[in-house]
């Protein structure tokens, strides 16, 4: 389909707002979910539900991690096929990457940490070998701070790599620490002060940060006029409520197992600023934005996975749905989304807010695709 030079937005905005009331009627106590579509080709500028509350944005955080590295191997910091070893301290790795009694670090590389092809476990959600899971530990201990250090001795510890380096896709939030480690060790700063002066402040995205670690810009600034304090674990930022499985933990410091993985809060419109910036060519060059965007594994069914970002193939997931747009960018456990509509240049973010709102969170999705189509006509 050739991108098209008009959307009708009075046909769009009608049947998204059915759409989406319906929706949040359905939800119950969940309410309304916090959606944002905007082109800056043609003007459309829709919102629906809560468009100042900052909510966590779990894995899309994954896209800020990526664009990071890649700006990094711009600079001529490192390669994406340099080894991880000439990167990070042995000890750092120690036990990542053992394999059959082979320690294999020195062949894992930066792209297969970014493509999740490293063999890495995946603290989040994968198979332990003894004691609890980690999704148990955040739900049973509330008030435990988790370090990017505990988050690697967990799979270290209580989990085996899945493979050798390169041999398999298996989606890894251990992958994306190490990467924020080789962030914060080439620049010598914090991962989350580099996220603020390279991506975060430039872009005036000023209700974003990473939770427990930096504050948003605009509490940042307020704090410092009143005299009150100005770090990230002496005031924490108010987030949107969310649910792992029925338990609701938005207050709950456990949820600072997140990090380079996921960890950002943020809002609608701070989230459609960065879409547009990345795939705008204000972050990263065009041929580091294709690099992330080739799609070289399968995710699930209907989505692929390139280095940081995927692209949704609406006919993998119905081939009713065939013909649709297929949008690239990224989604988190929490039923957020983020992509880039490469047909009607759209940016899309949706919050869903809850492990289990995943389903109905890309009907959304594709109602949202369905409706630009109609719109386009």
């Amino acid at each position: 389909m050739a991108p098209t030079a008009h959307l009708d937005h009075d046909r769009f905005t009608a049947e998204l707002d059915r759409h989406l009331t319906g929706v949040a009627r359905r939800r119950g106590s969940l309410g309304a979910p916090q959606v944002a579509v905007r082109s800056a080709r043609d003007g459309l500028d829709y919102r629906f539900g809560d468009e100042t509350t900052r909510f966590h944005v779990a894995s899309i955080g994954k896209m800020f991690t990526a664009t990071l590295v890649m700006r990094l191997v711009e600079s001529g910091a490192f390669t994406l096929e340099t080894p991880v070893t000439e990167l990070l301290p042995a000890a750092e790795l120690r036990g990542l990457f053992v394999v059959d009694g082979e320690d294999l670090a020195d062949r894992a590389t930066v792209d297969q940490l970014l493509a999740h092809t490293s063999g890495a476990a995946d603290y989040f959600d994968g198979p332990v070998t003894s004691g609890y899971r980690f999704l148990d530990l955040v739900v049973g201990e509330p008030d435990h701070f988790w370090t990017p250090a505990e988050l690697l001795d967990f799979s270290r510890e209580r989990q085996r790599p899945v493979g050798r380096p390169g041999a398999r896709f298996a989606y890894s939030d251990t992958g994306y620490v190490l990467l924020g480690r080789i962030i914060e060790a080439t620049t010598g700063r914090e991962f989350h002060e580099v996220l603020h002066e390279r991506i975060l402040q430039p872009l005036g995205m000023l209700d974003s940060a990473l939770l427990f670690h930096s504050l948003p810009e605009r509490d940042f600034v307020s704090a410092l006029a009143a005299g009150a304090p100005t770090t990230a674990t002496a005031t924490v930022p108010d987030i949107a409520p969310f649910r792992l499985g029925n338990r609701e933990v938005s207050r709950f410091t456990s949820i600072s197992c997140d990090w380079a993985g996921g960890g950002l809060i943020s809002v609608p419109a701070d989230l459609l600023t960065f879409s547009a910036a990345l795939h705008g060519g204000r972050l990263i060059s065009p041929a580091s934005l294709a690099r992330l965007t080739e799609m070289r594994n399968r995710f699930r069914p209907g989505i692929r996975y390139g280095a940081g970002m995927m692209q949704v193939r609406f006919e993998g997931l119905m081939p009713l749905l065939r013909g649709l747009p297929s949008p690239v960018g990224h989604i988190g456990v929490l039923a957020t989304h983020l992509f880039r509509d490469p047909v009607h240049e759209v940016d899309i973010v949706l919050n869903f807010a809850s492990t289990r709102e995943m389903t109905r969170s890309f009907r959304t999705l594709i109602f949202i695709e369905q409706a630009l189509q109609r719109a386009s006509r």
